[in-house]
C-alpha cells in the first residue's frame, strides 16, 4: 500500500510499505483524512530529536474499521479518530491517572511510524468512534484537543481574562476553549490576516503587536493588570517570557509551545506575582470529547481551519509546500 515517508532531512517520498499484521484486539482502519502538524514540519526540516529517519509521519487521523481481530466488538464501518499516543502504565505519570503524558509516550509519527498511509492497525482502545462529525472536520479534534488541554490546565473559567500567544491550530483550540468557558479572550499573532479566525473561534479582541507594544496593548484592555491566564502557544524564547509580564499578579501560566533555543527570565516576577506556571502536553480523552462537543456546533469554523487538502498522489509535495511558505498555512490535510 502506498504511504508518505520522509525519508531524510528535507526529503519526502511516496513509497509503498507492507501492510500490518492484524492481532487479538486490534483493528484495521482505512484512513481517509490525515493532518499534517507542526511537529511533521520540524521532522522534515530536521529540527525534531524525537525522530528517526525514515519515518512515516501522521498523528492527526481518521478513518473507518475494516478489519477486527479476536476479542474486538466494535462494528466494521464504524468512523473513528485516532489516539495517537501510547502509555507504558508504569510511570509516575501513568500511575498518576495522567497516561497522556507518560515518559515513555511513543506518539504516532513521532517515535513510532505514523497514519499517513492507507490503512494502520492499532488496538481498538487507540480508535474513538464518531458518528457526529464528517471526517474533514473530526481530523481537526487531535490538535484542537491539545489546546483545550492548555486551557485545561490553567484552570479556565467564566470572567477571566485571557491572552492567547499564538493562532496556529493549538492557539486556536486554547481560544476556543477558553471562550466556550465563558472567558473574555484576547489572541496574539504577528500575522493580521489570522484575525478573523480568531474570531471565529471566539476571540474577542485580537492584537499583532510584539514587545513593548503588546504589553502596553494588555494593560490597556485588563485595566493596567494584565492576564488572569496567559497560554503560550508559539515556541519562541521571546514569548515565554512575554507570559510572564502579560500575566497579573496570582495570575497563571501555561506553556504548550516548546522553545527550541535556551530561556532566560527575570525570575523575580515568578515570586513578586506568585505565578502559578504549568506545562501542557498532548490532551486527555475528555479534551476530544469537548473539541468534538465543540465542532458539532461550530463545524463551520473547522472549515475556515484548514488551508489545503491534498489527495494522496500529491502528498509528497505537502511538506515542501510548507516549509517554502510558512506564513500562509494553519493546516494542511491529505485526502486519502
Amino acid at each position: 500500500m502506498k504511504a508518505l515517508r520522509i525519508d531524510e532531512i528535507g526529503k519526502t517520498s511516496l513509497c509503498d510499505v507492507a501492510a500490518q499484521p492484524l492481532g487479538a484486539g486490534e483493528v484495521r482502519v482505512r484512513l481517509s483524512h490525515v493532518g499534517l502538524c507542526g511537529s511533521d514540519l520540524n521532522t522534515f526540516r530536521g529540527r525534531n530529536p524525537l525522530v528517526e529517519f525514515p519515518r512515516i509521519p501522521g498523528h492527526e487521523a481518521v478513518g473507518t474499521i475494516v478489519e477486527t481481530g479476536a476479542d474486538v466488538a466494535m462494528q466494521l464501518g464504524t468512523p473513528v479518530v485516532l489516539w495517537p499516543y501510547s502509555a507504558c502504565g508504569q510511570c509516575s505519570s501513568c500511575r498518576k491517572g495522567r497516561g497522556y503524558a507518560c515518559r515513555n509516550n511513543q506518539t504516532l509519527g513521532v517515535q513510532r511510524d505514523g497514519a499517513l498511509r492507507e490503512d494502520i492497525v492499532l488496538p481498538a482502545s487507540a480508535v474513538i468512534a464518531n458518528h457526529s462529525l464528517p471526517p474533514h472536520r473530526m481530523v481537526l479534534v487531535e490538535p484542537l484537543s491539545v489546546g483545550f488541554h492548555a486551557a485545561g490546565r490553567g484552570s479556565v473559567a467564566a470572567g477571566d481574562r485571557v491572552v492567547v500567544l499564538g493562532c496556529g491550530m493549538i492557539g486556536l483550540g486554547a481560544v476556543m476553549a477558553a471562550a466556550q468557558a465563558g472567558a473574555r479572550v484576547i489572541a496574539v499573532d504577528p500575522i493580521a490576516e489570522k484575525e478573523q479566525v480568531a474570531r471565529d473561534c471566539g476571540a474577542d479582541m485580537f492584537l499583532s503587536d510584539t514587545g513593548d507594544d503588546l504589553l502596553a496593548a494588555v494593560r490597556a484592555l485588563t485595566d493596567g493588570e494584565g492576564a488572569d491566564l496567559v497560554i503560550e502557544a508559539v515556541g519562541l524564547p521571546q514569548t515565554f517570557t512575554a507570559a510572564i509580564d502579560l500575566a497579573a499578579f496570582c495570575g497563571r501560566v501555561v506553556y504548550v509551545g516548546y522553545s527550541k533555543a535556551p530561556v532566560t527570565y527575570e525570575t523575580k516576577l515568578f515570586n513578586l506575582k506568585e505565578l502559578d506556571i504549568f506545562g501542557s502536553r498532548n490532551a486527555t480523552r475528555q479534551d476530544f470529547d469537548a473539541v468534538i462537543s465543540a465542532l458539532e456546533t461550530r463545524g463551520a469554523v473547522a472549515d475556515r481551519l484548514v488551508t489545503r487538502q491534498i489527495p494522496l498522489s500529491d502528498a509528497a509535495t505537502a511538506l515542501p509546500y510548507w516549509d517554502a511558505n510558512p506564513q500562509d498555512v494553519l493546516k494542511l490535510v491529505v485526502a486519502l
